[in-house]
């Protein structure tokens, strides 16, 4: 049996699985903004689940952020009160056990990898399009890190070829830069853009509501296919993956999947494009597999 925990800003949740993949039993909490009200939580629920069902093989933990390679201290994490922190290390401490300790959007990806839209894919780069925009690479369902820890931050990259009109209509990244993919292709980032745009004052969920009826909603969806087939494009012109999995609440838009694909093709750098974009399968249950499935 296998525990995975998916540790977010504002909640903790917590998975049992056999074996298999088999889903045993999950527990939810709200997440203590706080380094040792977050461990306790952890601890909870490991201890609960392990009160029913026994000892488990492994224990594995998705989390907003990374692990630095020089100081196993956790870093870019948006929950801010774990950067600088020992995280595996007090885990392993208060549980006494190896912990396995990833990147949340990378969990997500190795969940789709092993049994999810990804299964039987040799390379699959997973993507999160939600309150922020991240991804994860698998190589034959095998998480890459990257010598830095940051594989598949894509997030960060600027919009190829962007247009006065895109630079004009766009706010600047938390991360200071400006272009990013994030500030065009996450929820909040696709909601301001629109509203720099109209002078309004909508959510991501309200813009999409007005499609089809109303044109500025049409223009804005077709632009945000635009700009995610753009960024994704510099991802395959160098990973040239097998599948692309979309996860995080922008995900569920089904309007990208009429189009995605077929915008993609016009900036790949090939004759044939063989990579296809693709929904995930295993929705908000992704990152909290897929930290089951560490090892």
């Amino acid at each position: 049996m296998k525990i995975g925990i998916d540790l977010g800003g504002t909640k903790t949740e917590g998975i049992l699985i056999d074996n298999d993949g088999k889903e045993l039993t999950r527990k939810r909490i709200k997440t203590k903004k706080n380094y040792e009200g977050t461990i306790n939580g952890i601890k909870s629920i490991v201890n609960e689940f392990e009160s029913h069902f026994g000892v488990v093989d492994s224990i594995g933990v998705g989390m907003p952020g990374a692990v630095s390679a020089d100081s196993a201290l956790v870093k870019n994490a948006n929950s801010i009160w774990l950067n600088g922190q020992p995280l595996k290390k007090k885990l392993e401490e208060v549980l006494s056990r190896r912990v396995n300790l990833e990147n949340d959007a990378n969990c997500f990806a190795l969940s789709e990898a092993v049994d999810g839209a990804g299964q039987g894919q040799a390379v699959v780069f997973g993507v999160i399009i939600g309150t922020g925009v991240g991804g994860g690479i698998v190589v034959n369902q095998k998480i890459l890190q990257g010598r830095n820890n940051i594989c598949g931050e894509w997030g960060h990259i600027a919009l190829p070829n962007r247009t006065q009109d895109e630079i004009k209509y766009v706010n600047k990244c938390y991360c200071t830069r400006a272009g990013c993919m994030e500030t065009y292709i996450s929820g909040p980032g696709f909601s301001s853009c629109y509203n720099l745009r109209h002078n309004a004052n909508l959510d991501s969920h309200e813009i999409i509501e007005k499609y089809p009826k109303e044109e500025d909603s049409v223009r804005a969806l077709n632009l945000y296919v635009d700009h995610l087939a753009r960024g994704l494009s510099v991802v395959v012109n160098i990973l040239d993956p097998d599948i692309i999995v979309l996860g995080g609440g922008m995900s569920n838009i089904g309007y990208i999947y009429e189009s995605i694909n077929e915008n993609l093709k016009k900036y790949v750098f090939t004759d044939k494009l063989h990579t296809k974009v693709v929904k995930n399968i295993h929705g908000d249950s992704g990152g909290v597999r897929g930290a089951a499935w560490l090892s």
